[in-house]
């Protein structure tokens, strides 16, 4: 019997990491990358793992917001993002596309270091690197406005706090230290529209290094 030729792994599936505040519009984003995008586009955010992955009582894990109100947390949450990271590569090296919405903030030690270490994890695998910017005025507008399903699971504005003071620090935190290959903002684009910017960029010769490039050699380094 003649021997079998082992099949060629397949060519890497591409990867687009959504960074940004809640209610910044990235699940949109997500949804209409998987509605447009040609291919398989596997989801693997935050929501899905918050809400989906993560035990209740560790809840939000990955999700955790900056300004350490949970230090119990703290310590779990980069070995969370190192599982997530790690799964992100295993698609990829599968040929499956992969999309992740996430919310980096790179204050504190162990935030910051979660980004490195992912960027690590995907070292070789083609990465785009998104931020997703929305000004305050428009987030507290969705905050304040609700979601099916998700009631109570968003801070609103009162009339003594308009912005509270965890939405702030999102807004001022999550884009920290702001290395990025694309910034979108879902206040002059459409969902649809952002995933098509996303596509084109995806479809263009992106030069090296990549941002995941740059972030996976700030180990320990201060924020910017």
């Amino acid at each position: 019997m003649a021997a079998m030729t082992p099949a060629s792994p397949p060519a890497p599936g591409r990867i687009v990491i959504l960074n940004g505040a809640p209610r910044s519009g990235k699940s949109s984003i997500v949804a209409a990358i998987q509605a447009t995008f040609e291919g398989v586009w596997m989801n693997l955010g935050v929501d899905v793992h918050a809400v989906q992955v993560t035990p209740p009582g560790l809840r939000p894990g990955i999700g955790l917001r900056p300004g350490n109100d949970r230090p119990d947390l703290a310590a779990l949450v980069p070995t969370l993002y190192a599982a997530l990271y790690e799964s992100v590569a295993a698609h990829s090296r599968l040929g499956l596309n992969v999309v992740v919405d996430v919310g980096h903030h790179g204050v504190e030690p162990w935030a910051r270091e979660a980004l490195a270490d992912g960027a690590r994890r995907l070292a070789g695998l083609p990465v785009l690197f998104v931020g997703v910017r929305c000004p305050i005025e428009g987030i507290m507008a969705r905050r304040n406005a609700g979601q099916l399903g998700r009631e109570g699971g968003y801070l609103t504005g009162t009339a003594e706090e308009p912005v509270p003071a965890p939405v702030l620090r999102w807004q001022t935190e999550v884009h920290i230290p702001g290395i990025y290959d694309l910034e979108v903002d879902t206040s002059a684009l459409t969902p649809v529209q952002c995933a098509g910017v996303i596509r084109e960029c995806l479809d263009a010769v992106v030069e090296a290094p990549t941002a995941f490039a740059q972030l996976a050699g700030r180990v320990g380094q201060s924020a910017d």
